[in-house]
């Protein structure tokens, strides 16, 4: 408990407290940990709620900035102009820079394809969300303004409908939410990283969504399938069905969509047309995916593949070798390639400030109250401005009575500071209906003009009870939702783009993968865990190894390029590879690090890498508690392709050495205690059972571990009578100096 309460020496900084380092030579300490609280935690607050999680209106503050600026520029209606020109005036609400600015336009922007319903009607090069490498032109080129929908964005937004603050320098305002006639968070896909957490949100048909908004107005108990089968993305693309996976979807805000390419048969040219693709993926990384599969001998179906990308559209064009089922091979290419991917959901939106993960429901029912609260503030602005008007216009009716009465008090005040408090006093009226008065042209001061003014009295009146009591109604309130709702999804809706295959089967490993080509090579692996694959020819045309700084060799091995390993972690875990996954490489490169080309969790460091041959023999473990297991190889060997398998081995004593061997053979045990025995592996049988404790094989006196394994013919020792024994387990005999290991030479196979 002290240790906790006692911050160690060297988790503390020198804190000037004048905040300048060495102004007056006074400085305080400061633990790691509060200063970490006092600076990261305000940052990563700020990152969370004012920049990456988006809120109720389906923006974050970067879009809505953006979107704003454009709306006080009359980009509305107006004409297009250069997106340098919106991008600086932007920079008075979003200080960020023109680069970050110019990049969330480019997202808005039709132009992109990034939404289904973009907000920026865009004229020049936006580039494409479906390509990773087509760069949108420099914002002095391209031209934009704001696309008609975003009317419903800014419907009475002039009318209080939203709250409205100070920007950075509080020059101007800005409003805190837009107050969107739609449900626009889950009509535009989002995502967005923020610190400690991430927002994933796709994107569904507005039509699709307005309708089961409306549905859950009228029926709390809908059934959201019923209206909304699925997203849909701007990509189009096929949605693979999954009804137990969507419900879930739809429940908790979490979960995946499997989404797949659109492609046809041109029978005249035997070719494949990849019309549409996922939405998260892109056309360079499908062709990489194919490429690398050519030359690994994995696909050989395919002639050629090649992006035909023009104005009419993506597509990607396979020539296909004779013979060949287009269906098998677009079979293959989904189970291989980010052909068919997913779509990882995860509904995380700010509400009042705080994060929440919801599911589709209490999404739209979060956007119905809040969007209630602002039809609740346009109505009580409309009441507001109808009672003011009223107010004035029953001044004037007073005037009607007399107006010769008017003219005469006006007429007969001597000072202009007067004619006010006189109007008051001569008709009863207050400050404000006798300024009205008073400032009639003289022209107006007519029974004609004041009859006609005053006849719309009883009209407003009538107006503001009937918006009275809409505001007081509950079910009234709700039908102005739905009206708003069904206009725009009458003039807004679109035809769906993703398709929804409802009878679909799993594409399963019907045949097995074409065999990696079959020669001879050295595999060296370095004891950082760096492997190099080489080819006897370079192997004979190249000098000496390079490894890391501080890195030297731990193990060689000449194999063929089919072989497979094991590599085995100290988190009792193992990893499944082909040497025929790794390139070919050279003396003077580093090779390829296993950790992170097997995919190592972090912290996860090799203890061993054995090859695997035909999985015949079996793989020994030497652990420090004198134990040792003998697991068949078998046991590691699996039907499918999988390339991770946990409890590789025991976790009940710290792992010393892994060695993997075809058939008995005689073995060296070491202790930390200067000991030393020599048994066969024919003593132990073999077990089936991965994590399997082992047999207990030398006895080990009070804090004294195994330290060393190795094979009898690589110890170097010369008595071996000594050290032998017939039974197990045993102590074993202090070492001679003869026969220390000192001199020998290990390798693990």
């Amino acid at each position: 408990m002290a240790r906790k309460k006692q911050e160690p020496e060297q988790n503390k900084r020198k804190i000037n407290t004048d905040g300048i380092m060495g102004l007056h030579g006074s400085t305080t300490e400061q633990p790691i940990s509060e200063t970490l609280e006092l600076n990261y935690m305000p940052y990563a607050m700020s990152v969370i709620v004012s920049r990456a999680i988006p809120e109720i209106d389906g923006f974050k503050p970067s879009h809505r900035k953006l979107l704003y600026t454009m709306y006080k520029m009359g980009l509305l209606t107006g004409g297009r102009t250069k997106s340098a020109n919106i991008v600086g005036q932007t920079m008075r609400l979003n200080p960020h820079g023109d680069a970050a600015i110019y990049e969330t336009m480019v997202r808005l922007a039709k132009g992109n394809e990034s939404l289904l319903h973009p907000f920026v009607d865009s004229k020049g090069n936006f580039g494409k969300v479906y390509s990773r490498d087509m760069a949108y032109a420099a914002s002095r080129y391209t031209e934009a303004k704001l696309d008609p929908i975003c009317a419903e964005v800014f419907r009475d937004i002039d009318s209080d409908t939203v709250d409205m603050v100070d920007n950075y320098d509080a020059t101007m305002k800005e409003p805190t939410l837009l107050p969107t006639t739609f449900p626009n968070v889950l009509v535009s896909a989002n995502q967005g990283i923020a610190v400690g957490m991430a927002s994933n949100i796709c994107s569904f048909n507005l039509k699709e969504i307005c309708d089961t908004t409306i549905a859950l107005m009228k029926n709390p108990d809908h059934d959201l399938l019923e209206t909304l089968p699925g997203p849909d993305f701007s990509t189009g693309g096929e949605l693979l069905f999954d009804e137990n996976a969507t419900r879930d979807i739809y429940t908790t805000g979490r979960g995946s969509f499997k989404l797949r390419a659109k492609w046809r048969y041109v029978k005249d040219g035997n070719l494949i047309e990849i019309t549409e693709i996922p939405y998260t993926t892109a056309t360079e990384v499908i062709m990489d995916k194919v490429a690398e599969l050519i030359k690994a001998g994995k696909i050989r179906e395919i002639a050629d593949m090649r992006d035909e990308t023009d104005l009419n559209g993506l597509k990607l064009t396979i020539d296909l070798k004779r013979g060949v089922e287009p269906e098998k091979l677009m079979q293959k290419l989904f189970r291989l390639t980010p052909l068919q991917d997913s779509f990882p959901c995860n509904f995380n939106i700010l509400i009042g400030g705080m994060p929440r993960v919801m599911g589709v429901g209490e999404i739209l029912q979060e956007w119905t109250a809040w969007r209630t609260e602002c039809i609740k503030r346009r109505i009580f602005f409309q009441i507001q401005k109808k009672e003011e008007r009223l107010h004035l216009l029953k001044g004037l009716a007073r005037i009607l009575l007399d107006i010769d009465k008017a003219i005469r008090t006006i007429r007969e005040t001597e000072l202009e500071s007067e004619v006010v408090p006189n109007l008051m006093i001569g008709f009863g009226i207050d400050e404000i209906q006798a300024n009205f008065v008073a400032e009639i042209k003289l022209r107006n001061i007519n029974k004609e003009y004041i009859l006609k003014q005053t006849k719309v009295i009883d009209q407003l009146e009538q107006e503001i009870a009937d918006l009275q009591d809409t505001l007081n109604s509950s079910r009234k309130l709700k039908n102005v939702i739905i009206r708003e709702l069904e206009a725009v999804s009458s003039k807004y809706g679109k035809p769906r783009k993703t398709e929804i295959i409802y009878d679909f089967q799993e594409t399963a490993v019907e045949e097995e993968e074409p065999a990696a080509a079959d020669y001879a090579v050295t595999v060296f692996l370095s004891k950082e865990g760096y492997l190099k694959k080489i080819t006897q020819q370079s192997l004979r045309m190249s000098g000496e190894q390079k490894f890391k700084e501080g890195d030297s060799l731990l193990l060689s091995k000449e194999t063929t390029n089919r072989a497979e390993f094991l590599v085995f972690t100290d988190q009792f875990q193992c990893y499944k590879s082909r040497l025929s996954d790794f390139d070919d490489g050279k003396a003077s490169l580093l090779g390829d690090y296993l950790p992170q080309k097997l995919g190592f969790e972090p912290g996860e460091n090799m203890a061993a890498l054995v090859f695997c041959g035909d999985y015949k023999g079996f793989v020994l473990f030497f652990f420090e508690n004198g134990k040792v297991a003998k697991v068949s190889l078998s046991a590691y060997e699996t039907k499918t392709n999988r390339k991770k398998l946990t409890c590789a081995y025991s976790d009940k004593s710290p792992l010393v050495s892994v060695m993997a061997l075809e058939q008995d053979a005689q073995m060296v045990l070491y202790s930390s205690d200067g000991r030393a025995m020599i048994f066969s592996t024919a003593q132990l049988l073999p077990k089936t059972t991965r994590n399997t404790q082992g047999v207990a094989v030398m006895t080990l006196k009070k804090k004294a571990v195994l330290t060393q394994a190795a094979l009898l013919e690589n110890s170097g020792i010369v008595n071996e009578n000594r050290y032998r024994s017939k039974t197990i387990p045993t102590a074993g005999m202090l070492l001679k100096d003869e026969d220390s290991p000192d001199k020998q030479q290990t390798f693990d196979v």
